[in-house]
């Protein structure tokens, strides 16, 4: 049977850092858990990939030791069942807006007598040896709060049975409380965001669960470490691979002197 390492390093009050995946490569997913992340996590909801990925990133970074996880596009049993089978010790599930879902998606994380997830760990039985209804102490169950909704029953969301933590999506925690008045982005500086990302921490504290952000780079992320949180997004594969490839064209530029092919006479 696995320990889960996030789970365990939480459990010591050590913070953790988590990269983010969206990529549907296993050789980036490899590249990206050698880096000396606590966890990453593959975004099935918003990335460029599939089942038919998943499961070869999940196979890619087993060697590296991080705890990897998955956020599934809905609170669908199916999707979250298979992603555990797959061999991921965490579930990151978007759009939870009450309690009764909350209890939903934690229900599908477990077997019974703790839930209903139906048993067939295909790969995860080869992962981890041992591998059965014990897990049900080791995979974390992870709800976003990005709605009105979910934070009008935040409180009872956070005291769910069996939830582990709750993950903050600033670009969607902003698009669901503010009605468009504020452009959805990482990192939020308007004190109405901050005081609301402080509410939804405040109340995993309450609750004794985790609390994660998402964030865009690491010095926001010390910053809400520094608040209490205990798990921080910084980046993902895609905008990391876009700012490293900019700088360097960039760099590169500056030294030569030399302009795009777009900026000389007569480009198409």
């Amino acid at each position: 049977m696995f320990t889960n390492k996030l789970k365990a390093q939480w459990a010591e009050g050590r913070p953790a850092i988590n990269g983010w995946l969206s990529i549907g490569n296993a050789f980036t997913a490899e590249i990206m858990a050698a880096q000396g992340y606590d966890s990453v996590t593959i975004d099935a909801q918003h990335g460029a990939l599939d089942y038919a990925a998943v499961l070869p990133m999940l196979q890619a970074m087993r060697a590296s030791g991080v705890t990897p996880m998955v956020r599934v596009p809905w609170r669908e049993p199916g999707a979250i069942m298979k992603a555990l089978d797959a061999g991921a010790q965490g579930i990151i599930c978007p759009m939870v807006n009450s309690a009764v879902e909350a209890a939903e998606f934690v229900s599908y994380m477990r077997y019974p007598p703790l839930g209903q997830r139906s048993f067939g760990p295909t790969r995860a039985a080869f992962a981890y040896a041992g591998y059965g209804v014990a897990a049900n102490d080791q995979v974390l169950a992870l709800a976003m709060i990005e709605t009105q909704a979910g934070i009008d029953n935040l409180d009872a969301i956070a005291a769910t049975p069996g939830l582990d933590g709750i993950y903050i999506g600033p670009a969607d925690l902003t698009l669901g409380t503010q009605g468009g008045r504020l452009p959805p982005a990482f990192d939020r500086e308007e004190p109405e965001m901050i005081a609301l990302i402080r509410r939804v921490k405040d109340a995993c504290k309450a609750n004794g669960i985790a609390a994660c952000l998402h964030c865009g780079t690491p010095d926001y992320a010390a910053k809400a470490v520094g608040w209490g949180f205990d798990l921080t997004t910084v980046g993902g594969d895609s905008r990391l691979l876009a700012a490293a490839a900019a700088a360097s064209v960039a760099k590169w530029r500056d030294l030569t002197g030399a302009v795009p092919v777009q900026a000389t006479k007569g480009a198409y």
